[in-house]
């Protein structure tokens, strides 16, 4: 499997990032340690992520911090597409099964 970012995820990664790095840097790096972590292992099991109402779109919870990652598989293509991250205490454009 490839991991592939839409633009808006790579914006969300580096908009919390710099929200974070402002107020604390090395609280930063483990936030994004832990999204990264989440990323890892999305794409050794795929389907770990809970499906979402929106057919095809899939929500993880990083272990720690609580940021959602939501994603959706090609299989054909052997792709998992990151369509946005967002931190559990913003608002969801997806909603849970």
């Amino acid at each position: 499997m490839k991991l592939r970012f839409t633009p808006r995820a790579t914006e969300n990664i580096t908009a919390i990032a710099d929200y974070i790095r402002a107020r604390n840097p090395a609280a930063a790096r483990k936030v994004r340690a832990s999204i990264y972590e989440g990323l890892q292992l999305i794409l050794m099991h795929p389907f770990i992520g809970r499906q979402q109402k929106e057919y095809g779109v899939r929500k993880f919870v990083t272990p720690r911090y609580a940021y959602l990652i939501y994603y959706a598989i090609e299989e054909v293509e052997e792709e998992v597409i990151i369509i946005t991250v967002k931190h559990s205490a913003q608002q969801r454009e997806f909603g849970d099964a």
